[in-house]
């Protein structure tokens, strides 16, 4: 568990007793340890199938693999907006984003293809899909979102562990972060004249994607 995250979840379970404080924190590392595994089954899943499409494709259509565990903080406010209690249980039940990865590809033919065999392998399970790239969202976001369960090995049981994985092109997730510091960073004023020009700038990325798409089917 990372400094951040511990010092997040000693200040959540201050006013807590003790004893369930004690209890809490261990359940919690664990279940933290659960998801890190899961990523990691992820992480190889879409790295072997990066390294066999550089072999037919003689390119690499992954550009970059993300992971990230979602904040304790970030988890208590995402239970409290929906009314549900806060506990170990909880968390596992109820949030379907505490692990998340992130698959970079160079062109937005690879989100589909790499997804679709991602999707394929027989341990994967979907629980959700939401194509933002046919569908983009209101503001201009793009990106193919899949909740997904997979399984981990641990020494005397298996479990079902639920990743979140975003797929995107390298034009969307550079849109994607600009778009996110600015709208949530604390001394920033986000004004609507931002808003209106990060949805034409969402365009332009939707364009370059387009165009960049042309060029390669060109040099096919």
């Amino acid at each position: 568990m990372e400094a951040v995250e511990r010092k997040e979840l000693e200040e959540l379970l201050s006013s807590v007793d003790l004893f369930k404080a004690r209890e809490y924190f261990s359940e919690f590392e664990k279940l933290m340890a659960y998801y890190r595994c899961a990523i990691m089954e992820i992480e190889t899943k879409f790295n072997v199938l990066n390294e066999e499409y550089s072999l037919l494709l003689d390119r690499n259509p992954i550009n970059s693999i993300k992971s990230r565990l979602k904040r304790p903080m970030s988890m208590k406010e995402k239970l409290e907006r929906r009314g549900i209690p806060l506990s170990v249980d909880s968390v596992e039940k109820n949030l379907n984003d505490v692990a998340g990865i992130r698959v970079i590809c160079s062109f937005t033919e690879d989100v589909y293809t790499i997804a679709e065999a991602f999707l394929k392998q027989d341990d994967i399970t979907l629980l959700e899909i939401k194509d933002y790239i046919a569908n983009p969202k209101p503001n201009g976001y793009r990106s193919l979102h899949l909740i997904v369960t997979v399984p981990i090995f641990l020494a005397k049981e298996k479990r079902m562990m639920k990743v979140e994985i975003q797929l995107r092109t390298i034009a969307m997730d550079f849109w994607a972060s600009l778009e996110h510091q600015l709208r949530y960073k604390k001394d920033i004023d986000f004004t609507s004249e931002m808003e209106a020009e990060l949805l034409e700038c969402a365009e332009i990325a939707s364009e370059l994607d387009k165009r960049m798409n042309k060029l390669r089917m060109k040099a096919i």
